[in-house]
């Protein structure tokens, strides 16, 4: 092996979340990397050994210093994440010279860059792009709706659809939407909160009712989409697991000309009376042969919220699986 030295000058910025004390900084992460050798003097980072792992060194600063340039949070589970997606055999099979530098989505309303994260979220994305159905499982926090909705924005803006739909089933933990007080809008409110949320952070508030008055942005409960028929529009069908083959058949047949749909939801957290009811267990079985529908499967590893929460979803997966038959009890 061919072994060479290398001096990284680093920015302040990088430095402060590279060279940091601490068992979490970026420089003990890089200092686990076998055949290699890392030390730290003011801003400069000192590498020696295995060209390949300092190759793999400088994608991960090259990283971290987009992320930070484009003002995306950089907190130790951030550093650390990427740090482990660089090694990760698929993404070493793909890497490029830039880094894990994803195309931007999207910027919100107040300017901030939307990019996918990891390998798969990228792989959501270009799903979505590509086909005409795409249909994503995965835990809480790995992006599944909150991406939808920034390419629901983003097609909308760039006139490619006329309106966004954004769907879900709303008789969950027992609860029937006709026993709910108010009008119809009133009544999804509660129900439609995330999906506001995460428009509203793209085009505003003033936009967002502006469209919701012209009916460029449709609220639809899953309840009321039968006999309808959706042209030129990308149709958001959220919370899935809660839904049944029945009212998947339904919403599926609805996509009209020019129009887009992506189904979201997590197979683990199924609010139906009996779990296995669950439409999303069996559409892959159904829907495998047809080309313009793509399946995503989101996991732990995707998680971009704290990192217990990837955690916890590791123990609940390792608990459900030994478990499986008795719940289905």
């Amino acid at each position: 092996m061919n072994e060479v030295e290398e001096c990284l000058e680093l920015s302040e910025d990088l430095s402060r979340h590279i060279l940091g004390p601490g068992e979490q900084s970026g420089l003990e992460l890089i200092k686990t990397l076998p055949d290699l050798t890392a030390r730290a003097r003011g801003n400069n980072l000192f590498l020696g050994g295995d060209p390949e792992k300092i190759a793999m060194v400088k994608r991960f600063l090259q990283t971290l210093q987009l992320r930070l340039r484009s003002s995306q949070v950089l907190d130790p589970f951030e550093v650390r994440r990427v740090f482990e997606t660089l090694q990760d055999p698929q993404f070493i099979k793909s890497a490029k010279d830039n880094g894990l530098s994803f195309p931007e989505i999207i910027q919100t309303h107040a300017g901030r860059s939307i990019r996918p994260k990891t390998l798969m979220q990228q792989s959501y994305i270009d799903s979505i792009e590509k086909s005409t159905v795409a249909i994503v499982r995965g835990p809480a926090g790995t992006g599944k709706t909150y991406l939808a909705t920034a390419m629901a924005v983003k097609a909308l803006k760039e006139k490619r659809v006329s309106r966004i739909v954004l769907s879900r089933p709303v008789v969950e933990a027992g609860e029937s939407l006709g026993y709910l007080p108010g009008d119809v809008k009133e009544k999804v409110d509660p129900h439609f909160k995330p999906l506001y949320d995460s428009i509203q952070e793209f085009i505003g508030m003033g936009k967002f009712e502006q469209f919701l008055r012209q009916g460029i942005i449709e609220i639809t409960p899953l309840a009321y989409m039968r006999g309808r028929t959706f042209n030129e529009s990308f149709v958001i069908l959220d919370e899935a697991q809660n839904t049944t083959l029945a009212q998947m058949r339904m919403i599926l047949t609805r996509l009209g000309y020019g129009s887009k749909m992506v189904v979201t939801g997590d197979h683990t957290q199924v609010d139906l009376p009996r779990r296995k009811d669950s439409s999303l267990l069996y559409l892959q079985e159904i829907l495998s042969e047809i080309s313009a529908v793509a399946f995503i499967d989101l996991s732990y590893k995707d998680v971009i919220r704290h990192e217990v929460v990837s955690r916890i979803i590791t123990a609940f997966d390792i608990y459900l699986n030994r478990n499986q038959k008795k719940l289905e009890r």
